[in-house]
């Protein structure tokens, strides 16, 4: 009997561990798979920078490329950098591979913005929040030349990983590393 319940334990906990693995969010699955090199090419619309960077190397980040990641995604009216969350940058890198491992470059329209800009730019009517994202270096407004914006939604909404807002009459899309909600 006492070798029975042995067995039953055993299978319960491997039960157990095998249903909590499955109801990992997705942000969890990809950290699990295989490690491998994260390569991006970002072009800065507003001021004709473009950058092609391995932020990561399959192991760790490299801090001189998120430097430079962080600099080309700075306030550039304010001329003032803050370091991005690289989780940021993991996502955008997780978004191209699921439309198809685009090589197509992002066109960055909007990355950190400090307080004074997102002040400036919060009239009535043109959605810029009081509490965004982009001032914490958590942000990003962008579209990939070549990728129907309508897709590049569905695929950032699919991975459930932050924030998602749909610009189609400005033509970018808005991912964050927030809570997950969309609009």
């Amino acid at each position: 009997m006492n070798e029975i319940d042995k067995h039953r334990r055993k299978w319960l906990a491997l039960g157990s561990a095998a249903m909590g693995i499955a109801l990992l969010p997705s942000r969890a699955f990809a950290t699990l798979s295989t490690p491998r090199p994260r390569v991006l090419v970002v072009n800065n619309l507003n001021t004709g920078e473009t950058l092609k960077t391995e932020f990561f190397d399959g192991k760790r980040y490299n801090k001189d490329e998120l430097a430079r990641l962080n600099h080309l995604f700075r306030d550039y009216r304010a001329e003032k950098v803050k370091s991005i969350d690289p989780a940021l940058f993991d996502h955008l890198y997780r978004l191209q591979v699921m439309l198809g491992g685009t090589s197509k470059p992002v066109q960055l329209i909007s990355g950190y913005r400090s307080l004074a800009t997102n002040n400036s730019m919060r009239e009535p009517g043109n959605g810029v929040a009081k509490h965004s994202y982009h001032t914490l270096g958590q942000a990003m407004d962008f579209h990939i030349q070549g990728i129907e914006l309508s897709n590049i939604r569905k695929a950032a909404l699919k991975m459930r990983m932050g924030g998602v807002g749909y610009y189609p009459r400005s033509n970018f899309v808005h991912i964050d590393t927030g809570p997950a909600r969309t609009w």
